[in-house]
């Protein structure tokens, strides 16, 4: 195949405080840059990205830069950058109107929503359906606008990747879309992160965000489907029944639609840091006794894999996509089981042997998720799309 002009959306990577998706799309792009290959890609950004986020990347137009090209017969392949600051709208504005002057060969978009009409193939990663599922635990119009984006995405789409079975079936069940059109692709798990051990540097991440010694942890953005007030109770259910519990519960992550206060309002052992920097992630992960997980859906879950790169036992769900993430790694309950979740709690505390047991299978699992695997199947289902419009 000859080279092709990819154009990716890269707004969701300038986002200060990323969580799943945002970080899906910032791992994935830095992956297919660093791959071995003689595709152009030209990313697009509504927000000015730093220096280092993709250091590589040429700041210029594309136009420009395929002007150039041709004038001095370079054959590189570069990244450029191109930054349009726009406030409102700006996948269905600014992106598709860039899309239109530069006419890339393909169009990845890695979260959701694709323009409203733009031109040529295109490839776009839907992650979940957690609002068909769980209408009430998002606002009004952001429902209705999740809908109606992702069925039009869907439909406009080439191809489509989902980063789960679940995810898959989701799309097969509730919009029609063809088995042949899905591309069931799991993303990597950051391989940055490793367990931590020196206790000055546990120390003195507890002290930045005023954590106990001894904890559980759940990390995500706090909302409804992360079933946070179950959590919570399981936790409180456990601690009752100890004597000297002296195991607290550390809920971390930035407050999302309809948080409630009452979640953890007057808990005594629940600890709520707000968002964690991605430099002390792999020390929290690391302090911890165990990752308590049991959200009511997922599309994929990354800190289940993030807690086992860091040998931290997990108890997740036994529903939605993690038994997929997590195999047989971790502590799968009913999430909706205040019971099980407390049993689970007590289990994980107190049995060694089953901890470490989670401990070397988990280091085992999260080795099977790699972004350089999940970007070299990217581009393949990018390179697909394009032959759609342009012959080998």
């Amino acid at each position: 195949m000859r080279p092709l002009t990819i154009a990716i959306a890269a707004s969701r990577t300038t986002i200060a405080h990323r969580t799943g998706t945002e970080n899906y799309a910032l791992r994935l792009i830095r992956a297919m840059l660093a791959l071995d290959t003689p595709h152009r890609f030209l990313l697009y950004f509504r927000d000015q990205p730093s220096d280092d986020l993709f250091p590589d990347s040429m700041r210029q137009p594309p136009r420009l830069t395929r002007w150039l090209d041709r004038a001095s017969g370079d054959k590189r392949h570069p990244v450029i950058q191109q930054v349009i600051p726009w406030r409102r709208a700006w996948t269905h504005l600014r992106f598709a109107e860039a899309l239109w002057q530069d006419r890339p060969d393909v169009t990845f978009v890695p979260a959701h929503t694709l323009p409203l009409w733009f031109p040529g193939p295109a490839v776009v990663t839907v992650h979940d359906l957690g609002y068909v599922y769980f209408p009430t635990a998002h606002p009004g119009l952001t429902r209705r606008y999740l809908e109606w984006s992702t069925r039009h995405s869907v439909q406009r789409a080439t191809r489509i990747i989902a980063d789960s079975l679940t995810t898959a079936h989701d799309l097969a069940a509730h919009y029609g879309v063809s088995e042949n059109k899905i591309n069931l692709i799991y993303p990597g798990v950051d391989e940055s992160l490793s367990r931590h051990t020196e206790p000055s540097k546990l120390a003195a991440m507890r002290a930045r965000y005023g954590l106990p010694e001894h904890y559980l942890l759940f990390i995500g953005t706090l909302q409804p489907r992360k079933n946070i007030a179950r959590i919570v109770q399981g936790y409180v259910r456990w601690r009752s029944a100890q004597k000297n519990p002296g195991v607290s519960l550390v809920v971390a992550g930035p407050k999302g639609w309809l948080y409630d206060p009452g979640w953890v309002e007057g808990v005594e052992g629940v600890t709520l840091p707000g968002y964690i920097d991605d430099d002390d992630i792999a020390a929290l992960y690391s302090g911890a006794l165990g990752l308590v997980f049991p959200t009511l859906y997922e599309g994929f879950g990354f800190p289940v894999l993030e807690a086992m790169r860091c040998g931290t036992p997990v108890i997740t769900s036994s529903t939605s996509s993690l038994p997929e993430v997590a195999g047989d790694a971790a502590i799968l309950v009913n999430p909706r089981d205040v019971d099980a979740i407390a049993s689970a709690i007590g289990k994980l505390v107190s049995d060694d042997a089953l901890r470490q047991n989670l401990i070397d299978k988990g280091y085992q699992q999260a080795q099977r998720f790699t972004w350089r695997q999940t970007a070299e199947q990217t581009l393949q289902v990018l390179e697909i799309a394009a032959r759609k419009n342009r012959p080998s």
